[in-house]
């Protein structure tokens, strides 16, 4: 096949809906990095000033700019795989450091040149095996139902065929013999509500599109999956991808979107793949494109891929990076509801949300409320990883508590340690320890004790980490992605990252109000979630673990040692 020219490349791209990202995506995988020639070419073909171009390009992390930094491998240093050895893979390797690749469960990713492989600490190049796809979750205990998972165990899942044999469209069969306001309907006595993050309830979000003026009118999956210690969207989006198209499909019907994008991060190149073939096979069948399974819904799917940047989680961020703008959040009002792409009305969902869709519609909403514990309605997948012994994701009924997720479906520590502290909502709620361990999942509980459960990420450490340590590696992580648009979380996660790093005050009861001084300020005026969500870091820290802080902080006067 010969290789495609600049004008092949924009005939390809140009005309499509969102073009920026796919055309990056083209010359970047064609010369292998971004020269001048080529964004000069794609600013004056999008009209796109060639300084904004540069300055939205060098934002990502992944698109690289010269043959040099192509040729240099990216090793994951998240916290997870900073227990396993990172850093000296990463020396070894002369690699560039990369934040959490989604991977927690298979540490440690290095990416080169768009391939992902998996090794251990001390590896060499020629030594990376290729990985695999996702492991699939371990089988829940007896009696605890699932909803997204319920199937996807089910060999050949991922194909068309396979998901039709275990109930695939049926539930948007169902959808399309109902009214839109009924669809609505049922999705809000189920109780669905997101589950990315946010958690809000998914039907007064699809009732606020259907009811806005504008057209046409979006569907957005959020699979930008970037939090740290999370990767269950990574499971779904693996295998069950068809789950995600029928999802994203009955929201269309419901909301009357004729337009669709699913937003897929950088670090699954594996993943985009499975994804485009699953669309293609979708609109081949009629549950894609014009007049869906024979009804007046038309819809389609485009497909984006991210760059590498963990502020295009947040669903804005996101909308300007389809949009080709720098990927800035925006202030709201107004919400995407009413301006969403292109100011257009768009209902944005996260893969697990859509994933629960069509299982919600082939059921009663009544089926899906009782899935949860304690009043709790529905299901919510955790992330679990770290030092636990049997890491994986769980689908986990909202209200159980964590220590039977920990001991009883995970195996507890590993052999000869004990627990020692979690994170929650990946590194964004923070730590818990102590007794603030016995806590049930659920945002009711979780907010009690000062956290939330979030995206669902939860990374365990045991008894031989140094907490402060953790909690520095978790701040440099915020400090690095912080998208330096308001300038409390900009100048905020610096500060705290300092401080964690052997800075600050003298006077440990000066360093003390300063960090906490600095965390309120940050959670009082950061302009999204990411600003008020770090100091969970520092102060989960000084809450469950004074006595390290202590350490830390005598350490820096010479009285103890201390290695960060």
């Amino acid at each position: 096949m010969s290789t495609p020219t600049d004008q092949d490349l924009f005939e390809r791209w140009r005309a499509a809906p969102a073009p920026l990202l796919p055309l990056l995506h083209a010359f970047h995988a064609r010369d292998g990095h971004l020269s001048d020639a080529a964004l000069t070419a794609i600013a004056d073909t999008l009209s796109i000033p060639r300084a904004d171009l540069y300055g939205t390009v060098t934002f990502y992390h992944h698109l690289r700019r010269s043959p040099a930094e192509a040729a240099a491998p990216r090793v994951c240093t998240g916290p997870v795989c900073a227990l396993h050895g990172a850093e000296a893979l990463c020396a070894a390797l002369d690699a560039v450091p990369m934040p959490c690749a989604g991977r927690c469960d298979q540490p440690i990713p290095v990416l080169h040149q768009d391939q992902l492989r998996i090794a251990a600490a001390g590896g060499t190049r020629a030594a990376l095996p290729l990985s695999l796809s996702s492991p699939l979750p371990p089988p829940n205990p007896a009696g605890s139902a699932e909803c997204v998972f319920a199937h996807l165990r089910t060999p050949g899942r991922a194909t068309l065929d396979g998901y039709r044999r275990s109930g695939g469209y049926q539930g948007l069969a169902r959808a399309l013999a109902m009214s839109p306001a009924q669809v609505i309907q049922h999705i809000r006595d189920a109780k669905l509500a997101g589950r990315g993050g946010a958690g809000f309830p998914t039907g007064f979000k699809w009732q606020a599109v259907a009811d806005a003026p504008g057209a046409p009118k979006v569907v957005v999956c959020n699979a930008d999956e970037g939090e740290p210690g999370c990767f269950k969207d990574r499971a779904l989006l693996d295998h069950d991808p068809h789950a995600i198209v029928e999802g994203m499909t009955i929201a269309a019907y419901a909301t009357g979107a004729t337009l669709g994008f699913l937003y897929l991060r950088y670090e699954y190149p594996e993943t985009f793949f499975t994804l485009a073939q699953a669309l293609d096979d979708a609109r081949a069948a009629g549950c894609l494109g014009d007049n869906i399974l024979g009804s007046d819904l038309c819809f389609d799917i485009h497909l984006r891929r991210g760059a590498g940047a963990y502020i295009c989680g947040e669903e804005t961020a996101l909308l300007n990076s389809l949009e080709g703008k720098h990927p800035f959040p925006r202030n709201r009002p107004p919400y995407p509801v009413t301006h969403g792409f292109n100011n257009l009305p768009t209902a944005v969902n996260n893969v697990e949300t859509l994933a629960a869709v069509a299982p919600i519609l082939r059921h009663e909403p009544g089926w899906y409320h009782d899935l949860g514990r304690g009043g709790h309605a529905g299901t919510k997948i955790i992330s679990l990883s770290g030092d636990i012994a049997r890491p994986g994701n769980y689908e986990a009924p909202l209200g159980l508590p964590l220590p039977e997720l920990l001991y009883g479906w995970a195996g507890g520590p590993l052999p000869g340690h004990t627990v020692q502290a979690v994170t929650m909502a990946g590194l964004s709620g923070g730590f818990l320890a102590g007794d603030d361990l016995n806590v049930t999942l659920d945002e009711p509980g979780l907010r009690a004790k000062g956290t939330f459960l979030g995206a669902g990420g939860i990374m365990v450490f045991d008894e031989r980490r140094d907490m402060v340590q953790i909690a520095a590696q978790a701040m440099r992580f915020f400090a690095h992605e912080s998208c330096g648009k308001c300038f409390p979380c900009r100048i905020g996660t610096q500060r705290l990252s300092e401080r964690l790093e052997g800075g600050g005050p003298d006077a440990p009861d000066l360093w003390l109000a300063e960090v906490q001084d600095v965390g309120r300020t940050m959670q009082a005026l950061s302009a999204c979630g990411l600003g008020t969500a770090a100091p969970n870091i520092t102060a989960g820290l000084l809450r469950s673990f004074p006595d390290q802080v202590a350490r830390y902080l005598a350490a820096r006067q010479g009285e103890t040692t201390w290695t960060p």
